[in-house]
């Protein structure tokens, strides 16, 4: 499960007050050599993915599909986000993530989020539904992070918490190339999760509409 919006290499990004009176919608399309989202393996090869953003003076909805193998994982999201004259960004949203197929069973999400210079941090709270088919139960859990980015770099510590557990540390550098954004992150899980060091690479474009 995972809303990638700078390059799979962080998770769920705030998407800060625009300013203008005006709604500006955009499209990206992606792909990833591994899927990774909060340190979890989503697909040990490449995922394709594409996504639809409407923005409107800090409030945000949009939409975002990926290749999961086994059918496709579709997130809906939405929030708001603003600036203070200090810098400080503050954010707050909700997601929801769907699975076609049989990949695993729907989560949903509350966000919240808090920026400031070159350090985020975002906190959720979810709840996993519960599919006997899949042999899935109801599973409460929250996500903390703390990111800092420079210059094109960025690292991020991420921690499950309540009925789900583990830790990753995750290292990205982006840059635009020929007009498309380029990536490459290494990922290391605690044993809760992969329990396993991944290097992947990514590629994206976003349009303007």
């Amino acid at each position: 499960m995972k809303k990638s919006v700078k390059l799979g290499l962080i998770g769920l990004s705030f998407i800060a007050c625009s300013g203008s009176v005006m709604a500006e919608l955009s499209a990206n399309i992606g792909y990833v050599s591994q899927y990774h989202f909060r340190g979890i393996e989503q697909t040990s090869s490449g995922s394709a993915s594409a996504g639809l953003d409407l923005e409107n003076q800090g409030f945000y909805l949009g939409t975002w599909a990926a290749d999961v193998k086994d059918g496709l994982e579709v997130d809906v999201y939405g929030g708001y986000g603003f600036e203070l004259e200090n810098g400080l960004s503050l954010g707050i949203g909700a997601t929801t993530y769907q699975y076609t197929g049989d990949f695993d069973s729907a989560y949903n999400e509350v966000n919240l989020y808090a920026g400031f210079g070159m350090f985020s941090l975002e906190y959720s709270v979810g709840k996993q539904e519960d599919d006997a088919d899949l042999g899935i139960t109801e599973t409460d859990y929250t996500f903390l992070a703390l990111t800092l980015e420079h210059e094109g770099f960025s690292a991020t510590v991420g921690s499950w918490g309540d009925e789900t557990d583990g830790e990753y540390f995750e290292l990205g550098y982006a840059t635009e190339v020929g007009g498309f954004d380029v990536g490459i992150g290494v990922l290391f899980s605690g044993s809760d999760l992969d329990d396993d060091e991944s290097m992947f690479l990514s590629i994206s474009k976003t349009f303007d509409l």
